[in-house]
């Protein structure tokens, strides 16, 4: 996880030592996610850590000091998380976000799975996924990935009409996009996942919905869709602000995730997150770490880690973490949560999960709010858990803030 903007936080220890209560749930195994910097583009609307080749100079020699930095960050998180009274789990998951994974050639990607791997061991079954853009793979890289223990790949899409996808600037033609998942599906990936998102500027209904048929058409294992977010300061919010596009119609939001949700229901595909639909089975056991508050180290740039209810953040330039990670440790800070900030941490994220909120994770004053959600259609009692109806799913931010002290 690497978003552009990080928190304030306290200041690390420059050894990245975590305190010894916070490795005590180690025991069980944790996830790594590791973030990949480099983008052959920047498209308008992202604002996550991305760098490109003109951005950074020597692209090659970018490259290699950062393989050479995440190798040394990999030992770092050996010596810390060893440092427990137990001795930390083997990997449940491995995510390589991004930027662009798949820009890095597979033997580097591949190399350091097996850094991870080397160090921490993985859980037999192992879910080890990769992001793409659909232009930044062949049928050849794809097979090589899969025989190096990637199992699970999530195809960047976006939309397959082609206005679309040129106010988002994505580069990839809509053919390109359905003919990578063929491709992975033909090297044998596990489990396939396409990224969606819904409500650019000028999109109509009918866009998305050629967009959700054209998905299920090409059958992929996992959809995430998302509703466009402008963020402040990028080429997109720039362009709005000048008037050369229109800003999103907000209002034609709940039309596009009606669209999306009853036609991924009708294939067979069940919603297990509010913004994630996938076939039994193929839910993104890593993302699940995040949303049930599991402990993941984030290796890269700008990544965020989380482990026992500490949390901390890399320094944002991959020159500045290489050269970080050459004296000590790249977090640039760090902030330990209390049990009260845990708590409500789970309410917001468990309770956008289709397997619902225990309800005694809620406060007294807390309980005595679900009657009214209740009544108002927005959640439902489930086998001693709340959790979210459509129509709640459609107001998920204000569900919670309505429920919380």
């Amino acid at each position: 996880m690497a978003p552009s903007a990080l928190p304030d936080g306290d200041p690390a220890p420059p050894d990245g030592m975590l305190p010894a209560e916070a490795l005590a749930d180690l025991a069980a195994g944790f996830s790594a996610y590791v973030h990949v910097p480099f983008c052959a583009s920047r498209c308008g609307y992202c604002d996550f850590n991305t760098y490109t080749a003109s951005e950074l100079g020597d692209a090659a020699g970018s490259v290699s000091a950062y393989l050479d930095a995440v190798a040394r960050e990999v030992d770092l998180a050996g010596a810390v998380l060893s440092a427990g009274a137990v001795a930390p789990g083997p990997l449940q998951t491995v995510f390589f976000g991004g930027g662009t994974p798949t820009l890095l050639s597979v033997d580097a990607q591949v190399g350091l799975l097996g850094r991870l791997r080397d160090a921490f061991g993985l859980v037999p079954g192992a879910e080890v996924t990769t992001e793409a853009n659909p232009d930044s793979v062949t049928p050849e890289s794809l097979a090589a990935l899969r025989a190096g223990g990637v199992t699970r790949i999530s195809f960047g899409m976006q939309s397959v009409v082609p206005h679309v996808l040129a106010t988002l600037d994505r580069t990839h033609t809509p053919g390109r996009a359905l003919a990578a998942v063929g491709w992975a599906r033909e090297a044998g990936f596990e489990s396939v996942s396409v990224d969606l998102i819904y409500g650019s500027p000028g999109e109509t209904v009918d866009d998305w919905r050629a967009t959700i048929d054209a998905t299920l058409a090409v059958g992929p294992d996992h959809v995430s869709a998302y509703s466009l977010i402008v963020e402040e300061g990028t080429p997109l919010a720039r362009r709005i602000a000048r008037g050369e596009l229109a800003a999103p119609d907000e209002d034609l939001h709940a039309d596009f995730y009606l669209v999306a949700d009853e036609a991924l229901s009708e294939a067979g595909y069940g919603w297990y997150e509010v913004s994630n639909w996938a076939r039994p089975g193929h839910e993104c056991r890593h993302n699940l770490a995040y949303w049930t508050g599991r402990p993941w180290w984030g290796f890269g740039p700008g990544a965020h880690s989380h482990v026992g209810g500490v949390r901390w953040w890399n320094v944002k330039h991959p020159r500045t973490y290489a050269q970080r990670l050459a004296a000590g440790a790249p977090a640039a800070g760090r902030e330990t949560l209390t049990a009260s900030e845990r708590r409500v941490e789970r309410v917001l994220l468990e309770l956008r999960l289709a397997t619902g909120l225990p309800l005694d994770v809620l406060t007294a004053s807390e309980a005595e709010r679900v009657p009214g959600l209740l009544a108002r259609g927005l959640a439902e009692q489930w086998s001693g858990r709340l959790r979210l109806t459509l129509r709640g799913r459609l107001l998920a931010d204000a569900v919670v803030r309505d429920l919380l002290d």
